[in-house]
């Protein structure tokens, strides 16, 4: 069953900046956002892995969402209303779908082991109740769970699909999903930051990064060349692309791409979680690798930007 909606550009999966008693930072959040809309994204993706979901209450995630729906401005955004409890999930959609959210995100229930048609079952329950497009979104590398085509095909038959979002390591699932999406009458985002023009070249319809966080002039450029045909220098952005890809994979996601938003003169706000001495001082190393890089990029620090 297809959406009206589908996502099409590069979305940013959206930092959500909170102070040391992680209770969000709205100015930063609204600086992160300008800044991102500032180098042309075409969508948000809230609340996703990237934005940390699972560190805010259901109360808090729905603050988050009152604050993006003001910060819009017309752009398409996705929330991502993943939850363990499904009565949770349903409750953050249908608040999603009152603050004009153009679609909800599924990932499999965490946690506990699920069955492939138990998968299926939650996805439907939760669409029927929200009635918004659905995108699912595979990231078994953190749910522990990987959606198998099956049940993608299954749910595209029953609900209104508009995407999935494919991260993790298994690149090569891009291809079953995108063939798959072209029958029916879906489309794949990637979450394959580093490796766009390859993503493209397969036919995602965008990706959902968050890379875009820290520089979504390069995610951009490499769309508008890949996809849009128009002039750019690809070639060099997706180079780029994989340098600060090697250099954030020193240290775990997400407390990495903080360490990225810190680098191009941005505020990720406080972590959220308990950072080892040994996790900071590579936080630290990142900083300074790609501010080095950013500087001989010519990459303006956002600060000046604002």
């Amino acid at each position: 069953m297809s959406s009206h909606f589908q996502p099409q550009g590069i979305y940013s999966a959206q930092w959500i900046p909170a102070d040391a008693q992680g209770r969000l930072d709205r100015q930063a959040l609204a600086e992160l956002v300008k800044f991102a809309k500032g180098h042309g994204i075409h969508g948000i993706l809230a609340l996703g892995s990237t934005g940390e979901f699972p560190q805010f209450s259901p109360e808090g995630r729905k603050e988050v969402l009152t604050v993006l729906a003001d910060l819009m401005d017309g752009l398409p955004w996705i929330v991502n209303v993943s939850d363990i409890r499904p009565r949770v999930a349903v409750e953050l959609g249908r608040f999603a779908r009152e603050l004009g959210a153009s679609a909800i995100g599924l990932m499999p229930p965490m946690f506990f082991p699920v069955s492939p048609a138990d998968q299926l079952a939650y996805f439907l329950h939760v669409a029927d109740a929200v009635d918004l497009p659905v995108m699912l979104y595979n990231f078994p590398e953190l749910t522990g769970k990987r959606i198998p085509i099956e049940t993608v095909a299954a749910f595209a038959d029953r609900a209104p699909m508009c995407a999935i979002k494919q991260s993790g390591g298994e690149f090569a699932y891009h291809q079953e999903l995108i063939a798959l999406g072209r029958q029916k009458k879906f489309v794949v985002m990637s979450g394959s930051d580093t490796r766009l023009p390859e993503v493209f070249a397969l036919g995602a319809a965008g990706a959902i990064g968050g890379l875009v966080n820290i520089v979504p002039e390069l995610m951009v450029a490499i769309y508008c060349e890949c996809i849009e045909k128009q002039p750019s220098d690809a070639i060099t952005a997706a180079h780029r692309m994989k340098e600060v890809g090697r250099v954030i994979d020193q240290l775990n996601f997400p407390l990495n791409v903080a360490a990225g938003l810190e680098a191009r003169g941005l505020n990720p706000g406080a972590p959220k979680t308990i950072v080892s001495p040994e996790s900071r001082v590579l936080y630290t190393k990142i900083v300074g690798e790609l501010g080095a890089l950013f500087t001989d990029w010519q990459l303006s620090p956002a600060r000046q930007m604002a």
